[in-house]
C-alpha cells in the first residue's frame, strides 16, 4: 500500500516543482501540498472506502486550483497554465471516476461531477460521463432530457441530441416530458436551420438550397415526434403542452392548427380543451391598423374579449355540467378579476361576471369546496357580510363534514356576536368527526375566555377534554 501511495505523490512532484520555479508556490508550501495529499491517498486505500475522504480529496484539488488560478491574475504568469492545471484536472476527473464506480446509486456524486466539467468546458470527459451516468440511471427521465440538452445546445449536435431522446423513449415509452422536450428540441432544430439558411441566403451562396431539406424545415421531423406522442399520452392536458411548445416558434402556424384540430377531434368533452377555447378569444390580436389608440377604447375592446370567453364557458356548460368544468369557469373569472385595470366599467363587469359564476356553480352544486373560500372573500372585500352568513350556513349543508368549512362559519358569528353560536357549534360538533374536531373546540375556548364568565369556560373545557382524551385513545 505504502508502495502505491508514494508512486502516486511521486507523480505529482512535477507539478509543484514547476509552481515552485516560477513562484506560484513556496517550497514551505509545496512540502505541505505533498504532506496533505500523501495523507489523502493514505485515506483511499483503506479496506473499508468512505465516500466522505474522496470527497474531501476532490476539493481539495479544486480549492488548489482556484488558488493557482488566483496567484496567476495577481502576478501575470500564464505559462505553461493548460498544462500544469490539465493534471490536476484529470486527478479531480479519476477521483470521481472512482467515487462513481464506488457509490454508483448515489445521484449527487455524478451531478458534482456533471457541474464540474461544464464549468472546465470537459466536454469530452462530460461525454463519457452522460455515457456512464445513463448506462447505471436509466430509469430517470430527467438525466436523459440533461444529456440531449447539453448535446444540442453546448456541442450543437442535433443528430446527437435526437438519438438520445430515442434511446430514452424505449426505456420511457409514457413520459411525457420526454416527449415535450424532444418536441422542443425538434422545433429548436428546425429554426436554427432557418436562421444558417437566411445567413447563406443574405451573403449570395447557392449551395443554401441544397443543404437543407424541405421537409425538415416544414416541421416533418417535428410532426413525427407530435404524432407519436399523442399516441401514447392521452389527455387534452398533454396535447394542450405540445400547442403551448409550438406557439413559441413563428414557422409553426401550420403545424399548430394541426394540433388544435386534433384536439378538438379527440377531446371535444374535456373541460381543458373547453378552457383552452375560451382563453383563445383573449389572445386573439388585431391588425396594426385596427388596434386600438386610447386607453378607453382599448378596455371596451378586452370587455368584448372577455365576454366572448365568457359565451364559450357558457356553451361548454351546456353539454358538460362537471365541478371541473365549473372550476376552470370560475378560475377564469377569479383571474380577469383580480387583474387591475383603470376602467372602472370593465372592473364592474368583472365583478358582476365573478359574482353571477359563483352563484350559478353553486346552485349547480358543483362549486368546489376551495372556490367557497374564494367567495367568501369577495363578499368581505365588498362589505356584504350578511350575504356571507347566509354562503357559510349553505356551504356547510353542502360539505357537513368540513372542519375547516365550519371554524371559517364560527369564525365569522364570532366576528358579528351572532347569538346562535353556541347552536351552530353544537351542530357542528355532531357533524364533523369527533378525532377532527380539535380546531372547533380551541377556537370555541378561545371565545369563552374572552365573552363569557371564567365558571363557564372552564365547564365547556372540562366537555372538551374527554372527548379529545377518547379520540386519542381510539387512534393509538
Amino acid at each position: 500500500m505504502a508502495e502505491f501511495v508514494q508512486s502516486r505523490v511521486e507523480d505529482y512532484v512535477p507539478v509543484l516543482l514547476q509552481l515552485e520555479r516560477v513562484g506560484l508556490l513556496t517550497e514551505k508550501e509545496a512540502r505541505t501540498v505533498i504532506k496533505k495529499v500523501t495523507a489523502l491517498e493514505y485515506k483511499l486505500k483503506r479496506r473499508s472506502l468512505n465516500k466522505e475522504d474522496f470527497i474531501n480529496y476532490i476539493q481539495y484539488e479544486i480549492n488548489f486550483l482556484e488558488l493557482l488560478f488566483k496567484r496567476r491574475q495577481r502576478i501575470g504568469y500564464f505559462f505553461k497554465k493548460g498544462e500544469i492545471e490539465a493534471v490536476i484536472k484529470q486527478k479531480v476527473h479519476c477521483l470521481f471516476q472512482r467515487a462513481t464506480e464506488k457509490w454508483r446509486d448515489d445521484l449527487q456524486l455524478w451531478m458534482s461531477h456533471v457541474e464540474i466539467c461544464k464549468k472546465w468546458n470537459s466536454k469530452q470527459q462530460l461525454s463519457r460521463i452522460f455515457s456512464s451516468l445513463l448506462a447505471v440511471h436509466s430509469d430517470k427521465p430527467a438525466l436523459w432530457i440533461m444529456a440531449a440538452k447539453w448535446e444540442f445546445e453546448d456541442q450543437l449536435s442535433s443528430e446527437t441530441a435526437r438519438n438520445i431522446f430515442l434511446r430514452a423513449l424505449r426505456f420511457h415509452p409514457d413520459s411525457a416530458k420526454l416527449y415535450q422536450e424532444y418536441f422542443r428540441m425538434e422545433l429548436m432544430s428546425v429554426e436554427k436551420q432557418k436562421n444558417e439558411k437566411e445567413i447563406l441566403r443574405r451573403a449570395n451562396l447557392d449551395t443554401a438550397k441544397d443543404l437543407y431539406s424541405g421537409e425538415i424545415l416544414n416541421c416533418g421531423l417535428a410532426r413525427v415526434v407530435y404524432k407519436a406522442a399523442v399516441q401514447n399520452i392521452k389527455g387534452a392536458k398533454f396535447h394542450l403542452s405540445l400547442l403551448s411548445i409550438a406557439k413559441h416558434f413563428k414557422f409553426t402556424k401550420d403545424l399548430q392548427r394541426k394540433i388544435l384540430a386534433d384536439l378538438q377531434r379527440l377531446y371535444a368533452e374535456d373541460p381543458h380543451t373547453w378552457d383552452f377555447l375560451a382563453r383563445q378569444e383573449l389572445s386573439d390580436e388585431l391588425p396594426a391598423p385596427e388596434a386600438p389608440k386610447s386607453k378607453q377604447k382599448k378596455a371596451e375592446i378586452l370587455a368584448q374579449k372577455e365576454e366572448q370567453c365568457s359565451r364559450v364557458y357558457e356553451r361548454a356548460l351546456a353539454s358538460l355540467q362537471t365541478e371541473s368544468m365549473w372550476e376552470l369557469y370560475v378560475s377564469f373569472c377569479l383571474e380577469r378579476y383580480k387583474r387591475k385595470t383603470n376602467s372602472e366599467e370593465l372592473k364592474q363587469q368583472r365583478q358582476d361576471r365573478l359574482l353571477s359564476t359563483f352563484q350559478a356553480a353553486h346552485d349547480a352544486g358543483l362549486l368546489p369546496q376551495a372556490r367557497y373560500y374564494d367567495w367568501i372573500s369577495l363578499l368581505f372585500t365588498l362589505e356584504k357580510g350578511d350575504l356571507a352568513v347566509q354562503l357559510l350556513e349553505a356551504a356547510t349543508d353542502r360539505f357537513p363534514g368540513s372542519v375547516d368549512m365550519w371554524k371559517k362559519r364560527l369564525e365569522l358569528l364570532i366576528t358579528l356576536k351572532a347569538e346562535n353560536l353556541e347552536k351552530v357549534f353544537e351542530k357542528a360538533l355532531a357533524l364533523v368527526k369527533t378525532q377532527e374536531s380539535l380546531p372547533l373546540w380551541e377556537l370555541m375556548v378561545d371565545w369563552s375566555e374572552m365573552e363569557r364568565s371564567e365558571k363557564a369556560t372552564e365547564s365547556l373545557y372540562q366537555v372538551s377534554v374527554p372527548s379529545q382524551q377518547k379520540t386519542s385513545a381510539a387512534t393509538r
